[in-house]
């Protein structure tokens, strides 16, 4: 299965290399797009559940690695929200 990284500058300016099992991810991201904090947590929870499932199918049990990503983009994500239309650009993809 073949893996990618997804790397994302979060409203700070901090970049983040993230990781997913799948290329799924580009299905639900493009490089160079901004996008709104709520739609970027949503489109890779979609993503990553997507592509844990894929794990799933062929290996008989859930990518925990996909699952733990989400959990840190979810946490990453509560820092800013309480900032006034905070966004995510996806940089590249590797």
């Amino acid at each position: 299965m073949p893996e990618m990284q997804f790397v994302v500058r979060w409203p700070d300016d901090t970049v983040t290399a993230c990781y997913s099992p799948s290329l799924v991810v580009r299905d639900y991201l493009e490089v160079g797009k901004t996008y709104p904090l709520d739609d970027f947590v949503a489109r890779s929870r979609t993503a990553l559940t997507i592509a844990s499932e894929r794990v799933r199918e062929k290996y008989g049990f859930p990518c925990s690695n996909a699952h733990a990503q989400l959990s840190q983009i979810v946490a990453t994500a509560g820092r800013f929200a309480e900032e006034a239309e905070p966004v995510v650009t996806v940089e590249a993809f590797r």
